[in-house]
C-alpha cells in the first residue's frame, strides 16, 4: 500500500465505523495536519477501498425513506476483514523501514515525537 491518505483511512476507521466528515477529521488529526482531504479526494479514495474490499459503506437508510431523504443521510463506512488485514500489513511494513532507518542512523522515532503538532 503506497498511498498515505488510504492508511489513515483505515486507520481512522480500526476504532469503529465513521461517517464522511469524522473521517476527514481524524485522518487530519492522524497525520498530525499532513494528510488533509477534500470530499472529492475523500469519497473517491473511499469508494475505491470499496470496491477493493477494504471497507464496506453502511447502509443507514430504510428503503421506505423517500429517495431525497437518503441522499442526505451521512455515509457511514466500516473496515471490513480485508481492510484489517492491510492496515495491520502496512502498520508492519512502516515499523520495519523505521527499523532500518535507525539502524542507519536515521532517528526516525524521535524525529515523528518531536514533530509541531
Amino acid at each position: 500500500m503506497a498511498a498515505p491518505a488510504v492508511f489513515a483511512l483505515l486507520l481512522a476507521l480500526v476504532d469503529g465505523d465513521r461517517h464522511g466528515y469524522a473521517l476527514m477529521r481524524d485522518v487530519e488529526e492522524l497525520s498530525d495536519g499532513v494528510v488533509r482531504m477534500g470530499p472529492g479526494t475523500l469519497y473517491r479514495s473511499l469508494q475505491r477501498m470499496r470496491v477493493d474490499g477494504l471497507v464496506e459503506e453502511l447502509a443507514d437508510a430504510t428503503e421506505d425513506e423517500p429517495a431525497d431523504r437518503r441522499a442526505e443521510r451521512r455515509r457511514g463506512y466500516r473496515l471490513t476483514a480485508a481492510g484489517r488485514r492491510a492496515v495491520e500489513d502496512e502498520a508492519r511494513r512502516l515499523a520495519r523501514l523505521v527499523e532500518v532507518a535507525e539502524r542507519k542512523g536515521v532517528p526516525a522515532r524521535e524525529a515523528a515525537r518531536g514533530r509541531p503538532g
